[in-house]
Formats: C-alpha cells, sequence, structure tokens
C-alpha cells in the first residue's frame, strides 16, 4: 500500500477512501496471548494490521511508514515495526515511540522482557531499552563468518539470546555482559527458522537444506532430526496443549506435522498457501495453527481429527495477484465483484472487509490432494472479461466469465448469492475455427448472455439453461476480434466494437445488422448507459469518442490521454463519463458540456474504474497492486467548483488510499482488547471514548457514546428488576454469626467484656448521618456552580457508569443525606447543557432521571418550580427545530417519491 500524502487539491471530485482487500505479505506474522483475547499483527507494505484471532476481525491498522515494513514483533503492549533502519512503536494504530540507531535497513527483531533487539543487514544488534527508547547495548558481527538470520531466546536460559546464522552455525551470548557463552559448530546450512520447544534446554533448528533439529543446547547433543522433501524449513512451532507435535513451514506451501512421541510425519497440510507459508503459530492452550503468507492469506488450522491431521477452520484472505477487472455488483453498490491474475473471482464489500469471499469453484482442493498437483494448477483460467446483473440472481447464475489461456475456449457462469461457480459452460459453435471468448455481457432481464471471440464471432446463450440461442451476423459479426459488447435495457438492440474499427448495431431478435459506424482507430473498451443510450468508445488512438446510439452519431470526441485507455464508467445521471489510461491519469469528462473538469495522477496505472450505482464510491485497480481501492465523491458532502480543466494544465498525483480509516470498525467484530498499562476504565466499566465535538454554537450535537451508556439508565430500576435472582440468598448453615477476633496471626476471640457496650445489643442499620460527606460527584457539582461552567462535570459523568450515576442523583435528595440546594444545582447544569445545545442526548437521559427521582420536590419547591419552567421553554426550542427540520425532509422524500413513481 502507497503513501496516502497528496499534494492539496489534486482532484476536486474524488478523495482517497480505504483499501479493501489487504491482509498479510511475505513478512512472517507475530502472536501475542493476551488474557482471552489472541492477538496477530501482520504487515502490508508500509502499514501494518492487528486481528483478533477469535474471528480474525480487523482491530487496529497503524498509520503509513515511510518505506516498506521488514520485520515486526508485538509484545503485550506494544506492536514494534520495523522500516528500513528505523523502528517504531505502535499502541492501537498510533505511534508512541521511534528507536533510531542504525544505519543500515533491520531484517529481524524480538522482545526480550523489558528490551528490545534488532539486526541490521550489515549484522549489527542492538539492545534496546523499551521505555526509555536508549541502546542498553550492541554487538557486532563479521558477516563473512557469522551472517545472523534468526535468533531466539532459550527458554529458562538468564539474559542469553540463541543467534542463527547463514553459515550453519549458532552462538549462544550473554547480553547482560556483552560475551559469547558457547559457539555451536552448525550443520553446514543456513540456519533459517529457530523456535522454543515445550522442553527445556530443547530448541528447534529448521535449515535451508530441509532438515530440522530438536538440539538440546545444555548437552550440545541433537536429540531428533526430521527432513521435509519440499524445500527449506521457513518456519517451525510446537502445539501448546499437552501434544508432542511439531509443525514445519515450507517454500512450496506445504506444511509438515511431525508426531515427536514417534519420530515421525504424522501429516501434511497440502497446498496451505499459494507460494511460501511465511509465518507460522500454534495458539497457547488449543490446538489450533495460524499460518500467513505472501499469498495475502491469512488461516487458522484446527487439529480435530481422529487421525491427527489439521482442517481449514477459518481464514481472511485477498487477491493474491493484481486483480484485473471490477464492478459493483448490488444494487445499493455495496457488493463488489473482482477477477484476478490469481485465477479467483473475490467479492468485496464496502461496509465490512472480513465479509469478502472468493467464489467457490468446486473441491479443487481436495482433487489438488488426490492428483498431487497444486489447487492453482486445477483452477480455471485467469478472467479477462466478465458480466454481472443481479436482476435474476435468485433464481439461476447471474455472472459470466471469459478467460485466457487453458481451457480458454468456454465461458463460465456463476452464482452471485451462493458464491460458487454455476452449471453451465458456454462453448462457441465456431471453436474448430479457433473462436475462444474474450469478451461478454448480460442483458438487463438477466435471462440471456452474450459472447464475443476472437475470430470475430458474436453468439447469445440462455443464462437458466445455458443452451445456444443464435448467432449475429452472417458467419462472422466482425472481421477482427471482438473487444467490446453491449445491449439496451428493453433488449431491442446489441452493440458490438471489434479491432477492425468498426462499432455495430445489431437487432436482439433478427440478429442483423442494423448500422455500422467506421472509425479510425480499432476499438479498445466500450461502455453502454442504458437509461441515455449514450456509448463510450475508447480507440487505440487514445480517443474517448461518445455515439448516440438513438441517431448513430457521435456526439462528443474526448482527446488528452497520452497512452492505452484501460477502461471507461458512466455516472449513473450520465453526467460524467470516467475513464483510465496507462499514463497514470484518471480523467472525468463533463458530458453536457464536452469538457475535462477532473483529472489527477496515480502512483500506478489504473486497470479497472467503476462508479457505484449512487454514485458514492468510485473503485479502481491498478498495475502491480493487490488491493481494491476506494475513492470518495467529494460532491456528495458539500459545494465542489466543477471548472473545465485547462489544456496547460499540470495535474497532480494522489496516493493510493490506505487500508486505515479515522476509525476501524467492522459491524459485528468484537471489542478491541484492553490493554494492561491503559489508563481510565474500559467500556466493560462504563469507561468511554469521549467526541462530539461541536461544529457551530447552537447545532445540536450528540456526544458519540456508545448507546448502552444513557439508553439505559431511565429504565434502569426495570432492568435491576427484571435481573433480580429468583430466590433470596440463603445463610450458610456452617456459620449463622461471627465472633469478634483480635488482630494477629494467631486466632484469638475477643472476650465479651471487651466489646464496647455501644457496640453490644446495638443496632446494625446504619444512620444516614455517618454517611453525609459529599462525594466526588457532589463536589464537582459544588465546584461547577461556583465557577459558573459544568464541562468538568459532564466530562466527570460521561467516565461514570449507568448505574453509578443513577445512585449520584438518587442522593441528592434530603431523604438521603443531600439537600435542596443541590438538586437546585442540578437543575441549573441541565439548563446549562440545554442552552450549549451540546451532548443532547445524555441530557435528555439524565432530566428524565431526575425529574422522576425528585419530581415531589421539585412540585413542593418554588425555586424549583421556575427551574423546571425555563428547562421546558429551553426543551421545546431545541426539539422545535430539530422537529421542523426533520418534517421538512419527511415532505421533501415523500414527493420525491411519489414524483418519481
Amino acid at each position: 500500500i502507497t503513501n496516502m500524502a497528496a499534494a492539496p487539491h489534486a482532484s476536486n471530485i474524488f478523495a482517497p477512501y480505504r483499501a479493501l482487500g489487504y491482509c498479510c505479505n511475505h513478512v512472517p506474522l507475530s502472536l501475542f496471548a493476551r488474557g482471552d483475547s489472541i492477538l496477530v499483527a501482520t504487515a502490508i507494505g508500509r502499514t501494518h494490521h492487528v486481528y483478533n484471532c477469535n474471528k480474525l476481525h480487523l482491530i487496529y491498522v497503524g498509520d503509513q511508514e515511510p518505506s516498506d515494513i521488514t520485520s515486526l514483533v508485538i509484545d503485550k503492549k506494544r506492536v514494534f515495526t520495523a522500516a528500513g533502519n528505523t523502528i517504531r512503536a505502535w499502541k492501537k494504530g498510533k505511534c508512541v515511540g521511534v528507536y533510531e540507531g542504525h544505519t543500515q535497513p533491520i531484517t529481524n527483531m524480538m522482545v526480550f522482557a523489558d528490551h528490545l533487539i534488532s539486526v541490521d543487514e550489515e549484522d549489527n544488534v542492538f539492545i534496546w531499552a523499551i521505555q526509555t527508547r536508549e541502546v542498553y547495548g550492541q554487538l557486532q558481527f563479521d558477516p563473512k563468518s557469522f551472517h545472523v538470520l534468526c535468533l531466539m531466546h532459550p527458554s529458562t536460559y538468564l539474559n542469553k539470546v540463541l543467534f542463527g546464522s547463514k553459515q550453519g552455525q549458532l552462538q549462544l551470548w550473554n547480553l547482560h555482559t556483552s560475551k559469547l557463552i558457547y559457539a555451536f559448530k552448525g550443520w553446514n546450512s543456513p540456519v533459517l527458522a529457530l523456535e522454543q520447544s515445550t522442553v527445556i534446554d530443547v530448541v528447534a533448528i529448521g535449515l535451508e537444506n530441509g532438515s530440522c533439529l530438536l538440539h538440546n543446547l545444555k548437552m550440545d547433543e541433537t536429540l531428533m532430526k526430521f527432513h521435509q522433501e519440499w524445500g527449506p524449513v521457513t518456519a517451525v512451532s510446537f502445539r501448546l496443549d499437552g501434544i508432542a507435535t511439531m509443525a514445519t513451514a515450507s517454500t512450496v506451501g506445504e506444511i509438515a506435522i511431525w508426531d515427536l512421541d514417534r519420530r515421525c510425519l504424522a501429516t501434511i497440510i497440502q497446498n496451505a498457501h499459494e507460494g511460501a507459508v511465511a509465518g507460522l503459530q500454534f495458539i497457547p492452550s488449543q490446538p489450533l495453527l495460524l499460518t500467513s503468507g505472501p499469498d495475502n492469506a491469512i488461516k487458522m488450522w484446527i487439529f480435530d481429527q481422529s487421525d491427527g491431521s489439521g482442517r481449514l477452520l477459518k481464514s481472511r484472505s485477498g487477491h493474491g495477484a493484481p486483480p484485473t477487472k471490477v464492478r459493483f455488483c448490488t444494487k445499493g453498490g455495496q457488493g463488489i465483484l473482482s477477477s484476478g491474475l490469481d485465477h479467483t473471482l473475490r467479492i468485496f464489500t464496502t461496509v465490512k472487509d472480513s465479509s469478502a469471499v472468493e467464489l467457490s469453484q468446486g473441491s479443487v482442493v481436495r482433487e489438488a490432494r488426490l492428483k498431487g498437483v497444486r489447487a492453482a494448477d486445477l483452477k480455471l483460467p485467469t478472467v479477462v472479461d466478465f458480466a454481472v446483473e443481479n436482476t435474476r440472481a435468485d433464481d439461476w447464475d447471474s455472472i459470466v466469465t471469459c478467460h485466457a489461456g487453458r481451457d480458454s475456449n468456454r465461458a463460465h457462469t456463476w452464482h452471485l448469492h451462493k458464491r460458487c461457480i454455476g452449471k453451465h459452460s458456454l462453448m462457441s459453435k465456431y471453436v474448430d475455427q479457433g473462436a475462444r471468448p474474450v469478451c461478454c455481457c448480460i442483458t438487463s432481464c438477466g435471462n440471456f448472455t452474450i459472447l464475443g471471440t476472437s475470430t470475430g464471432h458474436i453468439e447469445m446463450f440462455n443464462m437458466q439453461s445455458g443452451l445456444h440461442r443464435g448467432v449475429f451476423g452472417k458467419g462472422r459479426a466482425h472481421d477482427k476480434t471482438i473487444r467490446g459488447l453491449a445491449v439496451d435495457g428493453l433488449n431491442d438492440r446489441v452493440f458490438s466494437g471489434s479491432a477492425d474499427s468498426t462499432v455495430k448495431t445489431w437487432s436482439f431478435r433478427d440478429k442483423t445488422c442494423l448500422g455500422t459506424i467506421s472509425l479510425e482507430s480499432p476499438v479498445a473498451v466500450m461502455c453502454l448507459h442504458r437509461e441515455s443510450s449514450l456509448l463510450a468508445v475508447a480507440t487505440d488512438d487514445f480517443t474517448v469518442l461518445l455515439i448516440d446510439t438513438d441517431t448513430q452519431r457521435i456526439v462528443r470526441i474526448f482527446k488528452g490521454h497520452s497512452s492505452r485507455i484501460t477502461d471507461l464508467a458512466f455516472s449513473s445521471d450520465s453526467h460524467w463519463l470516467i475513464s483510465s489510461s496507462i499514463d497514470c491519469s484518471i480523467r472525468t469528462w463533463d458530458l453536457p458540456s464536452g469538457r475535462l473538469i477532473d483529472v489527477f495522477l496515480v502512483e500506478s496505472p489504473a486497470t479497472s474504474v467503476h462508479l457505484s450505482p449512487v454514485g458514492e464510491y468510485l473503485v479502481t485497480t491498478h498495475i502491480d497492486n493487490i488491493g481494491i481501492y476506494l475513492w470518495s465523491n467529494m460532491t456528495l458532502y458539500g459545494p465542489v467548483p466543477l471548472k473545465p480543466v485547462t489544456l496547460t494544465h499540470s495535474p497532480l498525483k494522489v496516493g493510493l488510499p490506505s487500508t486505515k480509516l479515522t476509525e476501524i470498525q467492522e459491524s459485528g467484530d468484537a471489542a478491541a482488547p484492553r490493554d494492561e498499562g491503559d489508563e481510565g476504565p474500559s467500556d466493560g466499566d462504563g469507561g468511554v471514548t469521549v467526541g462530539g465535538n461541536q461544529l457551530e454554537s447552537g447545532l445540536l450535537t450528540l456526544s458519540n457514546l456508545p448507546k448502552s451508556h444513557w439508553a439505559s439508565l431511565p429504565r434502569l430500576e426495570l432492568i435491576k428488576e427484571r435481573n433480580k435472582p429468583k430466590e433470596p440468598p440463603k445463610v450458610p448453615k456452617a456459620a449463622p454469626f461471627f465472633l469478634p477476633t483480635k488482630p494477629g496471626l494467631n486466632l484469638q476471640f475477643v472476650p465479651t467484656e471487651e466489646i464496647p457496650p455501644s457496640k453490644v445489643g446495638g443496632s446494625k442499620i446504619l444512620k444516614l448521618d455517618s454517611t453525609a460527606l459529599s462525594s466526588e460527584f457532589q463536589k464537582c457539582l459544588m465546584e461547577c456552580h461556583s465557577k459558573g461552567s459544568y464541562e468538568s462535570l459532564m466530562d466527570l459523568m460521561k467516565k461514570m457508569s449507568p448505574s453509578k450515576i443513577d445512585a449520584e442523583i438518587h442522593s441528592l435528595s434530603p431523604l438521603v443525606g443531600g439537600s435542596v440546594v443541590m438538586v437546585i444545582y442540578m437543575m441549573e447544569f441541565l439548563l446549562d447543557r440545554l442552552q450549549t445545545r451540546r451532548d443532547f442526548e445524555l441530557v435528555q437521559s439524565y432530566m428524565s432521571v431526575v425529574l422522576k427521582v425528585h419530581s415531589n420536590l421539585i412540585m413542593e419547591t418554588q425555586s424549583l418550580v421556575d427551574l423546571a419552567r425555563e428547562i421546558l421553554k429551553e426543551q421545546n426550542e431545541c426539539w422545535g427545530d430539530l422537529q421542523k427540520d426533520l418534517n421538512s425532509s419527511a415532505c421533501l422524500l415523500n414527493y420525491f417519491k411519489s414524483t418519481s413513481t
């Protein structure tokens, strides 16, 4: 992911919003158990993600770094990332510390108690004090004799760290004294992985030659030796739930599971990842294995089979190779369908990134295991074009794809709602002439699909039955390959563009040609806006033509691109046409005026663009980027000047969107775990994140607090009554009463004569006079009244739980130790908050409790009656303005509905 930093006002219309589909890369994952939550950190280019392993939900996203992350590690409070020669400490996605001192890029890191150990490319080892960010110690290795590749801390070895080298040797160092303790002779193969076993003194050593050794450090003796035939051991991990099992990863995506009791290979997880397995960690006390790889996938495996083998429990993934085409596939614009060079078809959502799913191609993984081949070899070839229409998506297949390479003479259908490949495989009648589908479209009714072939034929198939329904023209429709197809909304006309520099109109029923428009250059891309009958055609001379299909005339010509145009997209109202090109520019053309109104450059050329049906987002894909990028349409949020762009205008570059938003909140995600060192209460005990800054005085502003903080307050008594236990607590039989004892280690009862007379036979009921001291809430209320400002009281109440607020409001009554003056102060506080128009929903909740609890006192006290009248007047003014705006909006909405029908 690239940096979001962009030149100001680079685009007047579109602003970077977020990137979808990123999970991990080649940097190994880092795992840490924090209470009941297991957190895993992964690197994503210049940023990092932190997931909760319970459901693999994204909880934190780090800010962008100047360069790509090369190593990361997570501990109980922070995530440490190394980018270039700088280390940064992150807490909840925010940078809280920078460690500078290396002169070369950092390759490895490890958290060692209160210290952080880092190694750079020149084998300089720095030991950092985490709290002070100072260099505690430093080691220097000679790269020619001992080039450090990995490191680990042997359990119970105080201040000791074990280093593995490219030369195959190991060295044990005492970091406190900076002395070499012992040098292991090695195994003449680079050491790629080191892992502490479940037995003290025994570590696992993964070698480049495929061997994995269990070595006793204390005795310098190899206890076991295993060998995997599919390449180097990239990672090692041990089960931590009492089962003697070890897992080793490889560079070809295979994971070997070894039985340490029987000293043999137990099972193999084949095709665990496409390519190398970068990270591999068993989750403590559970039969779960977490893996990651450069295929942009995080997978969790569970070992619950009778033979000890593992199966995939859950995963989170995106495209493993750059996507080639992207389209919004739902009417509301929340679903995004994309195809990629990784032979997959995926659906993403703009609402919840964790809902992304790959459309199933059948039991590919199982067949690959039976045949002993890679799963990618059995998947369908790369998709070169697809079309989607969700009109009949509930009834039958609604997606059709064309492919390149092996088995490219067939088009395949897919079921959108079932998220799987469909029943039909569509083959051209002219396959013996070398015809293969290269482009496609689906009618607006969802009943038919039209395929264009590489030989110039155009054929129609039924989506429900898969039957051939006709050929357009007599023989070939065009002399060269078809490059674009479209059908109007009434199934009346079909439009085709070809490399023979012609655009033809065909009768949908008769399959005859109704007209031909000759162009000066071959057609590259076509796009039809069905409602306005406008057809946009991009040609190989970098020109965009706008054709009125009713009159068969070219009505607009747009020039400005300096390289091949990759895609076109209309806005829903047909006012804009957006084009992308290999020249890294994305241009927006205003169709009524025929002018260019916006242009900006991106760091990587866009391969596909599309606008959501409601115009909220522009989605793009880019060369050498595996993400799906969303751009916000700023014209929906405020006035944007759309002036024509002059010929002398130099477009500015915009960084691609990042995966980070201002606040990451996925619907349904578990709450982020709380750090042990965090100050203030957590969400569970009433603590909240206070927001809701007032944009302008007089505007009603909410507090941004969770609904549970204020909605339950007026109904707190009902909730307590509902949660009351059915049976009263029973008195223990063994201890009917308690005798007073003397303080000390030895148990001694206090004689009756030593008990003060006041406590013998006296009442055990607590008197109110003894508890009449002012609480923190009452003290703050009095201070705010004397100052005339109630901000500190509001901040205090925001941090209090609903139960505590209810108790404090009850304590203001004179019957329980309060006073009429305290109730007056509370009423003045409510009046002040209503006048400022801030924290509106909180004030309503507090006011309902105050009026309910102190209603009798208010009616009996004239000063409180006067205050209640002022509050009522202010309340009517606040709600009256809001009610007027709501009624106006409702009227306009009803009017728009009636005119549209």
